[in-house]
């Protein structure tokens, strides 16, 4: 055998073994793909370092998703959820509605009369809890419980022909039927009324919850929506303006409270709350407007949010 056919018999041979081998690897490799560990939850974001004289706002984004005031190519709002919206910073799409303010550390949800959610006429720049990242399906009920704390400010709301400041919801407890329950009274979807939503209306904190029309409806005729109404609403005594405040709701099995800076608490303690218990809720936090005035805006600060249900 000459010189060069050796070398070429060589070279063959030693690609021969090359791919040999690395068909062993590859088959190795896809024996122990079923056993890997999938990915954990909570998604943890890139760490990020933050300069000196910087801010950040204190919000775990995990189990939260976002609903803007712009349309999906099908015509419905679009929403961002776990991973997505961790990265919110850099996300072009994200950014003009919810972004931070690094001279106060704060995260800051803007919005304007845009595309709306089902079963509403108003749109928002809204945080709604997600238990299970990107997921809807997975809720809480009262005899569960739950807590939502939040310090924030509203520092920008445009008013309205008049003068007036127009309002905007910066927290909710949303109702949701279960699949069954749905199912029982033919419902389209699984929308239940919100059993709380907190305003910012005037300067000051105003409350409004829901309460039967009939307390001895039987438990179908609960879930209907049209079976509830608002009650009268009050608001906390102390003017909050564009200053920042904190925020407290805590559920228990019949039972609501919801206080302002730790000091004055409203409490519900009442046949309502205990009806209530039939329905699945999560959290809502954000800037909804409750306007459709033209030119109409708000920002809302969130320079901290935790919820937990123990």
């Amino acid at each position: 055998m000459d010189h060069m056919n050796e070398w070429n018999f060589f070279s063959m041979a030693s690609k021969y073994l090359l791919c040999a081998f690395s068909s062993l690897v590859l088959l190795s490799c896809e024996k122990e793909l079923p056993d890997r560990p999938k990915p954990s939850t909570p998604i943890t974001p890139p760490v990020v370092v933050v300069p000196p004289g910087v801010k950040l706002p204190n919000i775990d984004l995990n189990n939260w998703k976002v609903t803007l005031p712009i349309p999906r190519p099908d015509g419905n709002p679009l929403e961002f959820s776990p991973p997505a919206i961790l990265n919110y910073a850099t996300n072009s799409i994200l950014q003009p509605f919810m972004y931070n303010d690094s001279s106060d550390g704060s995260l800051v949800f803007y919005t304007y009369p845009g595309i709306t959610t089902t079963n509403t006429s108003y749109s928002r720049t809204e945080l709604r809890e997600q238990m299970v990242p990107g997921s809807n399906s997975v809720n809480w009920t009262f005899a569960e419980g739950g807590r939502m704390r939040g310090t924030l400010a509203v520092p920008e709301i445009s008013r309205n022909e008049d003068g007036d400041f127009h309002r905007t919801i910066i927290m909710q407890i949303h109702g949701r039927l279960s699949d069954q329950q749905r199912i029982q009274i033919g419902a389209s979807d699984n929308n239940a009324p919100p059993v709380l939503k907190i305003y910012w209306q005037d300067n000051r904190v105003y409350v409004r919850t829901k309460e039967l029309k009939d307390t001895t409806d039987s438990y179908l005729e609960i879930l209907q929506t049209d079976a509830w109404e608002d009650d009268n609403g009050r608001f906390f005594s102390r003017t909050v303006g564009t200053d920042s405040f904190t925020l407290e709701v805590i559920v228990t099995e019949g039972r609501m409270t919801v206080s302002l800076d730790d000091s004055e608490i409203f409490i519900y303690d009442n046949v309502h709350m205990r009806k209530w218990g039939v329905f699945e809720n999560y959290f809502k936090a954000g800037n909804y407007l409750g306007t459709t005035d033209q030119g109409a805006f708000a920002r809302v600060k969130y320079y901290n949010l935790t919820v937990s249900h123990d």
